[in-house]
């Protein structure tokens, strides 16, 4: 039996910030456009495919869909690669098809919002080309000697000389924003103030804007933490984004900014309306769900997970960040919890079958975050072993990539449903496992995992103790997890193989109530004791007893 937490109590927001009430209820679904549905059979996804299949997102039961970069790019990362950020990029659609999609998602009661590149560009941008040809054009980070890393410096094209700044890739050139620390023996450090950096604060303006305009509910912002340079702390970065959340909370006060960040304790004090746990910023999301079994980085180790079907994982990770993120965060925002996303591996992944991921979304849509669900991780889509790269998908630190950007597979057709296209000319292919799951074929199967996710979040709406806006207490942080929502509702979880037992405290269970299940999979209660069998989970509404 381990020791139960302290039950955190959501504070009151700071004078002055305001976060729009939809977002505190939100159910994220995470859209790969050129993975979804091609409407055109060109192999590759669109908007219009995306519109063909609102019906499978109204009945999920989804509130907001994030798209992944759409604006027109040469694709060498994918579309993290900007060459015209107010143009959605032709393979999907255009500016008015979006524009379409968005008004009937909106009708449906289903926000959209879109990714925004904010740190760098493509190298084909119109800005980019134009301070390759001018040697006073500051809007990038140009030198006349290779800095460090060495491999971040790119040769200048055209008729500028010396070296650029890459983020990423070298297609990826880093806009300047500045750096916190400028020293006049490297003219290439700009102070944040800088004529250049401001330009591109106006341009983030501009984007943003521009896209609100048109209906979009938010952005996520990719490399959130990555603008300015040489900031010890990220405190010049805190200030840019604090900057412009009292300019949205001005001028659209109903829109939102989600970071790519990983940092929640430090992002949504800054200004962002909520940040997510990522794979790659501590070990907090990959302590929940990162088996080493899909993309991996060999220097993130070989720990066990705590949902994985061997066992042996801990929360601790989870907890402690989640612990200290939610208390600097709260009233201000919120911490988002993905299934997965474009970057890191699917729930169902090696050795962690569709038929044992079920525990995982009650765990997700139960906890006080943010859910956000990867697309396809709602029928139990794996992830592909053996994809090939597409698009600078596969990472040299052995981060690949692609195996979750399969196509959605929508039934039993040709290419699953996903295009028309011959299967040689889609995007990836698709997952060629026998017993694929198929939307179609969840949906004819009262017991599937589609069926489970879709009853969770209608359970999350029903029931706002199982939201983010009630407290949360740990009554067992081993196997099985045991939490108490809002005072009122008992969550299990036991993600592993094993059968699981728990022994709760004396008065956890309040006098004169009884617990109801409201969403039990093979999970017992017998007074205090706590059974619950391999792969399972239950909600319980402690009641009154009559």
């Amino acid at each position: 039996m381990t020791q139960p937490t302290p039950p955190y109590r959501p504070t009151a927001a700071p004078p002055g910030r305001r976060t729009p009430a939809w977002l505190a209820d939100a159910v994220i679904y995470q859209i790969y456009p050129q993975s979804f549905a091609d409407s055109d059979g060109d192999g590759i996804g669109d908007f219009p495919g995306v519109l063909s299949r609102l019906d499978h997102l109204e009945h999920l039961g989804v509130d907001v869909i994030w798209f992944s970069p759409c604006f027109t790019s040469p694709f060498g990362d994918a579309g993290y690669d900007v060459a015209d950020y107010l143009t959605v990029a032709p393979r999907y659609g255009t500016n008015d098809d979006l524009v379409r999609l968005v008004a009937e998602a909106r009708r449906r009661g289903i926000r959209v919002m879109l990714d925004l590149v904010a740190g760098h560009t493509s190298h084909l941008h119109p800005w980019f080309r134009a301070a390759a040809a001018d040697p006073d054009d500051d809007r990038y980070i140009w030198s006349d000697r290779i800095g460090t890393p060495v491999s971040h410096w790119i040769p200048a094209p055209g008729a500028r000389e010396g070296y650029y700044l890459a983020n990423f890739y070298p297609v990826q050139p880093a806009l300047n924003f500045g750096y916190a620390r400028p020293h006049p023996d490297q003219p290439w450090r700009q102070g944040v103030d800088a004529p250049g950096p401001q330009a591109n604060r106006a341009a983030l303006r501009e984007i943003m804007a521009y896209w609100f305009d048109r209906g979009i509910a938010g952005f996520r912002v990719d490399m959130a933490f990555s603008l300015v340079k040489d900031d010890p702390g990220l405190a010049e970065t805190s200030k840019l984004w604090t900057e412009m959340r009292e300019w949205i909370d001005s001028a659209y006060p109903d829109c939102a900014l989600i970071a790519e960040w990983g940092d929640p304790a430090v992002s949504v004090p800054a200004g962002f309306h909520a940040d997510f746990f990522l794979h790659f910023v501590g070990d907090a999301l990959r302590s929940l769900w990162g088996n080493a079994q899909g993309s991996h980085r060999a220097d993130w180790g070989t720990a066990p997970c705590y949902f994985a079907p061997e066992g042996g994982g801990t929360l601790e990770p989870f907890l402690a960040a989640w612990q200290a993120a939610s208390t600097a965060a709260a009233g201000s925002g919120h911490v988002a919890l993905p299934t997965a996303n474009h970057d890191f591996s699917r729930l169902a992944c090696g050795t962690r079958t569709r038929d044992m991921t079920a525990p995982a979304f009650a765990f997700q849509l139960t906890w006080p975050t943010l859910p956000t669900i990867y697309y396809g991780d709602e029928i139990g889509m794996r992830y592909v072993p053996g994809t090939p790269d597409k698009e600078g998908a596969q990472l040299d630190d052995g981060q690949v990539r692609q195996g979750s950007r399969t196509p959605m597979q929508w039934d039993d057709g040709p290419n699953a449903g996903f295009s028309t296209a011959p299967a040689d000319r889609l995007y990836l292919p698709i997952d060629p496992a026998g017993d694929r799951p198929t939307v179609a074929a969840a949906l004819a199967d009262p017991g599937s995992l589609l069926h489970r996710v879709r009853r969770l979040i209608a359970l999350r709406r029903a029931h706002p103790a199982l939201g983010t806006g009630a407290g949360v207490e740990v009554l067992h942080s081993g196997y099985p997890f045991v939490y108490l929502r809002g005072g009122t509702h008992l969550v299990v979880v036991n993600p592993r193989r094993d059968p699981a037992a728990a022994e709760l405290r004396p008065g956890t269970v309040p006098p004169g109530t009884e617990p109801h299940p409201l969403e039990a999979d093979r999970v017992t209660l017998d007074g205090t004791r706590i059974h619950a069998e391999g792969f399972s989970y239950g909600i319980f509404d402690l009641r009154p007893t009559s």
